[in-house]
């Protein structure tokens, strides 16, 4: 029989912004696990070839140093 007090904080699932945070650091943690080969150089076939332009990447940085700074 489930707890029922577990069950009304969600099940062990983090609700809202949280649980997004979750699963989103779950699929960076796959997605670095499955990944090969030099990442900068990936990130300059896709400006390259047009896939993403400059302004795109610099957002991009821009987050990802946003989002180091939560992990420190």
């Amino acid at each position: 029989m489930a707890n029922p007090l577990f069950q009304a904080l969600g099940g062990g699932r983090l609700p809202g912004q949280l649980g997004n945070f979750q699963q989103l650091m779950q699929q960076f943690q796959q997605f670095r696990q499955s990944f090969q080969g030099d990442p900068k150089a990936e990130v300059e076939k896709l400006v390259q070839s047009g896939k993403i332009s400059q302004q795109q990447l610099n957002q991009l940085q821009q987050a990802a140093t946003a989002f180091q700074s939560l992990m420190k």
